[in-house]
């Protein structure tokens, strides 16, 4: 069998570390194999790659250095900061969050941090289980996630970025994709990562959303949302995509605008209907202004178009419960 057939098979079959050890030897070989070369980035890629749609949190040190507020005192009903009381019956009983929010049916990144308003309150602020100390900045993960995926090689990193012909590799629409998504996931590379989008976006003369949808995360991770948001909706703009209206809404998000952020995901609605990421958005954030029924609403929404949506159900069930109707609780739990 063409060992070159045998990797791409181990990368369908999802046996990545079987692919790259095929294209390690192949690459020995030939190191001016592109095809290889390509195959292997993909496949540490893969080996990876976590969905950090789902995955962020603001920690300790985004909270005490917000430079994106606009107000120290938002009307009710517009932060997610200082969020009304509770709709509904019989929530007083309903365990709270340390930032005052109820509950929820699931556990999400930063829903049971606060927001600390001293130093002192964030040194005294829970502690994380595994760890054991408390939860820091999102840049701190991904340094760790980039130190654990070079574990794994023990004769040093496959590609030497500093050292990179990035401009080359920009021109190159066949390799220039695959290399980014190695930067940015595999290496956590942000700086390098954003390089490449910026470049391969001229390259393409600011034609690829996708390039557009890169730059956009490569400058949200950076934290300087509103040049993200300007990306975001330029894909938008040239591309309608679920994804680029995820992370619009999470840039609203960030900038503590939940209105702006439900405006972005019901208008999408109109174009992506019956989307369950989507309506997943509205019911988490009517979930964290304290308006439990319009939650609830939605989330009812997701399990006609996902009947078994965890999230949903637990949510569903949570809400039913503090609302004294454990019978109908019971039964989404089952």
């Amino acid at each position: 069998m063409d060992p070159l057939f045998k990797a791409l098979s181990d990368f369908r079959r999802r046996k990545f570390e079987l692919c790259a050890d095929q294209c390690t030897e192949l690459l020995e070989k030939n190191p001016f194999d592109q095809a290889v070369w390509c195959l292997k980035m993909r496949s540490l890629t893969e080996q990876v790659y976590v969905d950090d749609l789902e995955t962020d949190e603001e920690g300790i040190a985004e909270m005490l250095m917000d430079e994106n507020s606009i107000a120290q005192i938002s009307r009710p009903g517009t932060s997610l900061k200082t969020s009304g009381r509770p709709q509904g019956t019989s929530q007083s009983v309903r365990p709270v969050t340390q930032s005052g929010r109820p509950l929820t049916g699931v556990l999400r990144p930063g829903s049971h941090t606060g927001r600390p308003g001293t130093v002192e309150q964030a040194v005294r602020t829970p502690r994380t289980a595994r760890t054991a100390r408390p939860v820091t900045s999102s840049s701190g993960r991904y340094v760790r996630l980039g130190t654990a995926s070079m574990l794994s090689q023990p004769d040093g990193p496959f590609i030497n970025l500093p050292r990179l012909n990035i401009s080359k590799y920009s021109a190159n629409p066949n390799l220039a994709k695959a290399l980014f998504e190695y930067i940015y996931y595999h290496e956590n590379d942000a700086r390098h990562a954003l390089d490449l989008a910026a470049q391969a976006t001229q390259a393409c003369q600011y034609q690829d959303w996708w390039w557009k949808l890169q730059l956009g995360k490569c400058y949200y991770r950076f934290g300087m949302y509103r040049d993200a948001e300007r990306q975001f909706k330029s894909a938008v703009k040239q591309q309608e995509n679920v994804d680029s209206y995820l992370w619009l809404g999470k840039v609203y998000i960030r900038l503590d605008q939940p209105l702006a952020a439900l405006e972005v995901y019901k208008h999408s609605l109109g174009n992506f209907p019956g989307e369950t990421s989507l309506l997943t958005s509205i019911a988490r954030i009517y979930e964290a202004l304290n308006d439990m029924n319009l939650a609830v609403k939605y989330y009812k929404d997701v399990l006609q178009f996902d009947a078994i949506n965890v999230e949903a159900i637990a949510c569903i069930a949570t809400h039913h419960f503090y609302s004294d109707q454990p019978e109908l609780a019971l039964r989404f739990y089952r």
